[in-house]
């Protein structure tokens, strides 16, 4: 399923999109695209070609993160969005990251899913021993803390902690390595014959693989027990990160009571 916290409104640098003068003159707004309540997200028009812009609240810390972690990935032949630089060399401006455009559709059949299973295996391959995103936690991390970035989980009732807190348990002890977070939603994937992409990496972080691999119809081909256990830690961190929403209403209700 999709995160979409849809009840919270869209954050926006209050630089606004004037930090698109930093990729030149002739840098220029298309039309918006559908992107996470977090970020603007448009088409661009840089030196005559069509990119991304994507215009959010994120710290400079976050984004060097993220726009590091990308460069690492097409440089590794991950299919991924790659960052575009600024006039002046710098990945990112102002809150304002300009990447470029990938063509494709979304995953359709449980085959095409399965190639998106490889392409996250091989980000999980990639990333062994990866730092944390900038004051982000992984979901066993909230075994033992409160709050990490979008979560808080002292705004949840504490039976509901309880019940996230027991999903995440089952995933203690395991290696960590970077997630892209929210590869479920279909609209995150560009599939083309001979190539899977990955975009839309604001929720990408360090966690265990096996949040990226709850996938529809079980393609990532998990043991009866394994998919269990990722089915209900991926419900369970969607509801702690979105919370408290309807969507992260939902999410909760697929998390098992104790």
């Amino acid at each position: 399923m999709p995160l979409t916290c849809r009840s919270r409104p869209r954050k926006v640098c209050p630089v606004g999109w004037e930090a698109l003068r930093h990729w030149g003159a002739d840098a220029a707004r298309i039309e918006p695209l559908t992107g996470g309540v977090a970020n603007d997200v448009w088409s661009v028009r840089i030196g005559g070609r069509r990119t991304v812009g994507r215009l959010g609240t994120r710290s400079d810390a976050d984004l060097a993160w993220e726009t590091a972690l990308l460069q690492h990935l097409d440089r590794a032949g991950l299919t991924v969005p790659v960052p575009i630089p600024t006039a002046s060399g710098q990945l990112f401006a102002e809150g304002l990251v300009v990447m470029t455009y990938l063509e494709g559709g979304p995953p359709e059949t449980r085959a095409d899913w399965r190639r998106v299973a490889d392409t996250l295996r091989s980000l999980h391959r990639m990333t062994k021993g990866w730092p944390q995103r900038p004051g982000w936690r992984s979901s066993t991390d909230l075994l033992r803390t409160s709050t990490g970035t979008k979560v808080d989980l002292g705004a949840m009732p504490p039976e509901s902690v309880a019940r996230c807190r027991a999903a995440w348990s089952r995933l203690a002890g395991r290696p960590t390595c970077v997630v892209h977070g929210n590869p479920t939603n279909p609209a995150n994937i560009r599939m083309t014959g001979d190539r899977v992409a990955l975009i839309d990496w604001d929720e990408s972080h360090v966690d265990v693989p096996d949040l990226d691999l709850a996938l529809p119809d079980n393609a990532a081909d998990l043991a009866d027990d394994a998919y269990d256990a990722a089915a209900q830690a991926s419900a369970a961190w969607e509801a702690a990160v979105c919370w408290d929403d309807s969507y992260a209403v939902r999410r909760l209700a697929e998390v098992r009571a104790i």
